[in-house]
């Protein structure tokens, strides 16, 4: 096996754990619904997983572990892709609240940074920002 498969399989890996949590997520309040199927089946084709992962992950999506990645943009990437789960039903739960922060600290942020990225999401996810915020993100 070439260095570049062992790196592939990582990633792939790492794809695979991710996406477990997003489905962990979907399925945090006891079903799935179709907006929420339709966002796995996105992330699914984004991740590369396949079909036989897809449905084993469906079955149990707890027996993948976090695999953290080492670049901070990556990291809110991935949060960023647990946000759009959470809010296909435009409202986050404490269930989902309870897990979104326990994958934050997972991904490895402390609990005070994790806390803040969470707040500040949720903020932008509803609606809530600022107008510098706005301003700033448009002018990005």
């Amino acid at each position: 096996m070439s260095f570049v498969d062992l790196y592939d399989n990582s990633e792939h890996r790492k794809n695979l754990a991710h996406f477990a949590a997003i489905a962990s997520l979907a399925a945090i309040d006891g079903e799935i619904n179709p907006e929420e199927v339709e966002l796995l089946n996105r992330f699914a084709l984004k991740l590369d997983v396949t079909e036989l992962e897809y449905e084993e992950v469906m079955n149990k999506p707890t027996i993948y572990p976090i695999d953290p990645p080492t670049s901070s943009e990556r990291r809110l990437e991935r949060l960023f892709d647990l946000f759009r789960m959470i809010f296909v039903d435009h409202m986050i739960d404490e269930d989902e609240l309870a897990l979104i922060k326990k994958y934050a600290i997972g991904l490895g942020y402390n609990t005070e940074t994790a806390n803040k990225i969470i707040a500040r999401s949720i903020d932008i996810f509803q609606g809530k920002i600022s107008y510098e915020d706005y301003v700033y993100l448009l002018k990005k």
